[in-house]
């Protein structure tokens, strides 16, 4: 069984000291392709084409000039130890043992739109660049054009690997978007979770980011392997409502929290 997440806007570029261990992305290649278009572009053409404002496009600017072959621990970090949003912090890599390290390298990748498919302990160089950015290139008008079948084919590769393949979509629609779940071969289990409040239940993104991230953590530190065992998932409260779900579709509500600070 595989997890596919999303990536995050916000990084923690400190070093660490957690693991010795890292791979490489596997299209490397591919990423240098659109950082040297993105290294011709002025700051505000880039500001235009991310929806940015003038400061984060100076910082991206600089960081696409910066970007560089060959990837070391010396210029890049390890992929699942760098994003550092929501998503992320429900994830808590930081608290991974060795073992946990090593099962998320085999079960999860993480889509990203400069690397196409990270693996966590693949080497990264910071950057901004979301999947549904319209980017021309030579494939096309979009990212999802520029990597075609490519994250799909990777992902099969990997799910053949698998003792059971399924894969398991804790991933933004944005970045879902660049897989195409019918060449996969295998079913994709979305989980969806909301919160209750005055016997209403909604999905709140907030919410819906960190669990996705506390999922992921729970499937890699119970070391979860197929897809019935995704509705034991309780953590935060959480529970599975079958008369929800479907077998595609999984989901899981809980009470609303109360407002940080507030009881």
């Amino acid at each position: 069984m595989l997890t596919v997440l999303s990536p995050a806007k916000s990084l923690n570029l400190e070093p660490q000291k957690q693991t010795s261990k890292y791979s490489t992305p596997e299209f490397l290649e591919e990423a240098e392709t659109l950082v040297k278009k993105l290294k011709r572009m002025s700051r505000k053409s880039l500001s235009d084409l991310m929806g940015i404002s003038d400061d984060l496009a100076e910082l991206n600017h600089g960081r696409f000039n910066k970007w560089s072959c060959p990837f070391t621990t010396d210029n890049a970090k390890q992929a699942v130890l760098t994003f550092n949003g929501d998503v992320y912090q429900g994830l808590q890599a930081s608290q991974f043992k060795a073992r946990d390290l090593a099962f998320a390298q085999d079960h999860l990748r993480i889509l990203s739109g400069l690397y196409g498919v990270l693996r966590p302990l693949d080497l990264m160089q910071a950057y901004r660049l979301e999947m549904g950015t319209s980017l021309t290139t030579r494939q096309g008008k979009s990212l999802y054009d520029f990597w075609g079948d490519k994250i799909t084919e990777s992902l099969k590769s990997d799910l053949g690997k698998q003792k059971q393949q399924a894969l398991v979509n804790l991933a933004s629609n944005e970045y879902f978007k660049s897989v195409k779940p019918r060449l996969l071969g295998c079913p994709v289990i979305t989980p969806v979770f909301k919160e209750i409040k005055d016997g209403k239940s909604r999905t709140i993104a907030l919410f819906a980011k960190q669990a996705r991230g506390r999922m992921a953590a729970w499937i890699i530190q119970n070391r979860i392997d197929t897809p019935e065992k995704l509705t034991e998932f309780n953590l935060d409260d959480y529970e599975f409502q079958p008369d929800e779900s479907t077998s595609d579709k999984l989901t899981f509500s809980r009470p609303q929290p109360p407002p940080v600070g507030k009881k």
